[in-house]
C-alpha cells in the first residue's frame, strides 16, 4: 500500500543535500508508522543536486525549462535516501545512495517539446529518467532505479536484512 506521508519537504538553513533527503526520507516514514504502527514502513526521497543546489519538483513550466537549461550538456548528482521502520517505528535500516547523470546538450525545441508533454512536473530536477528524458541521459554512473527514485537492489538488501524477503530469492 502507498500512502502520502504528508509531511514538508523544505530544506532547512545551510542543510547539505544529503542531509536534507536523509531527513525527509525519515520524516516521510515517522510520519506514516505514527498512523500505522503496526506496520512495517518503507519511506524515501529523491533530490537532483547540481553544482551544490537542490534542484526540487519545479511549480511551472519556466522554472522546468530552467531546471532543463541547467542540466543540460552537464553533469548532476541524483541523491535517494531511504529510511525502513520496524512495527512500532524503530528504524531498522537508513541509506542514501547517490548516481551520477550526464546529460547531453538540448536543444530550446528539445525543451520545449518536454516541458509541453507534463512529465517534468512532480518530478525533481524536472525530468524522469524512465520516461521521454531517457534521450537526454549521455553517461550513468550507478543505480539506474536511484535515479528513477528508488534504489532498488539497495532497498532489497535492506529488507533481507530485516527479514523481510528470503535470503536466496527475490521478493
Amino acid at each position: 500500500m502507498i500512502e502520502a506521508s504528508g509531511i514538508a519537504e523544505d530544506a532547512r538553513a545551510d542543510e547539505a543535500p544529503a542531509d536534507y533527503v536523509a531527513r525527509v526520507a525519515r520524516e516521510k516514514a515517522a510520519a506514516v508508522s505514527g498512523r500505522r504502527p503496526q506496520a512495517w514502513i518503507l519511506a524515501a526521497d529523491t533530490i537532483v543536486v547540481h553544482d551544490g543546489t537542490v534542484l526540487g519538483k519545479p511549480a511551472d513550466a519556466e522554472e522546468a525549462r530552467g531546471m532543463l537549461r541547467r542540466l543540460s550538456g552537464r553533469v548532476h548528482e541524483v541523491v535517494t535516501a531511504y529510511a525502513l521502520l520496524a512495527p512500532g517505528g524503530a528504524v531498522q535500516a537508513e541509506r542514501c545512495i547517490r548516481s551520477t547523470v550526464h546529460f547531453r546538450r538540448l536543444t530550446e525545441e528539445e525543451i520545449e517539446i518536454y516541458v509541453r508533454s507534463g512529465e517534468p512536473y512532480g518530478k525533481a530536477g524536472a525530468y524522469a529518467i524512465q520516461g521521454g528524458a531517457g534521450v537526454f541521459v549521455r553517461e550513468l554512473r550507478g543505480s539506474y532505479s536511484n535515479v528513477v527514485g528508488l534504489p532498488v537492489d539497495e532497498v532489497l538488501e535492506s529488507l533481507r536484512a530485516a527479514g523481510l524477503v528470503p535470503a536466496g530469492g527475490d521478493p
